[in-house]
């Protein structure tokens, strides 16, 4: 199992690239306007993200409008918010777990059940990587693609924007926190002695209190992470 230090570095590059994917999917800056001749009209600036479309006008006033309806929206915009969620809850559960079975806390005492839970939480940070990059790298080629395309009016083409690289940034801290994770395997052990009833009540108390902390904390983070983009 791997040392104290390497966890705490895989849970830290894991949750770094969990926050990295709540902006990733908030913010607008998915496609960017971009200016492919020396002569334009407006200095106006388009982002356009998952959630809404932002102008930022020639005089620096930013107006954004959500997308209020689902329904009319494209099919690669719906599976895009639909996979930034996946991956927001899956870094989330991630997190917890790793909180529960990591060799700095004393949530569970047994070791291969410590592995056994580092190595879900190793899982649940690539499902999170792989549902983050797909939309992104998607995205990426779309935007490749009709820029390149000599049918497309310059007008409509798009650039690349600054949350598509927080995404890969994220997508690549999940990754490599959860490969970490992963690494874990239980160790074999010969038989040991059954824990009394009092020790697994024990045992039991500090695993609930722990779940308990974890999911608090949690949702904290996510309420102050979330509260600029409402």
């Amino acid at each position: 199992m791997p040392a104290v230090g390497l966890q705490i570095l895989a849970v830290t590059l894991a949750a770094m690239g969990w926050i990295f994917s709540i902006f990733t999917c908030f913010l607008p800056m998915w496609r960017v306007s971009a200016f492919t001749g020396g002569n334009f009209v407006t200095t106006d600036v388009t982002w356009e993200g998952i959630w809404m479309t932002c102008i930022l006008r020639s005089t620096d006033v930013l107006h954004c409008e959500m997308h209020d309806t689902i329904l009319g929206l494209d099919a690669e915009l719906q599976a895009a918010r639909a996979l930034a969620i996946i991956s927001i809850v899956m870094g989330t559960l991630g997190l917890l777990v790793a909180t529960l079975g990591a060799k700095y806390t004393v949530c569970i005492e047994e070791e291969r059940a410590k592995a056994r839970v580092m190595m879900a939480a190793g899982l649940a940070f690539i499902l999170a990587a792989l549902s983050l990059m797909i939309p992104v790298s998607q995205t990426a080629h779309l935007i490749i693609a009709q820029f390149k395309d000599p049918t497309v009016p310059q007008g409509q083409k798009r650039d690349l924007g600054e949350a598509l690289y927080l995404g890969w940034s994220a997508a690549a801290f999940l990754l490599m926190g959860g490969c970490i994770l992963c690494s874990s395997c239980p160790q074999k052990a010969g038989r040991r002695h059954k824990p009394s009833s009092k020790a697994a009540h024990s045992q039991a108390q500090s695993f609930h209190y722990c779940l308990l902390t974890s999911l608090c904390t949690s949702m904290i983070c996510i309420c102050r992470v979330s509260t600029p983009f409402k």
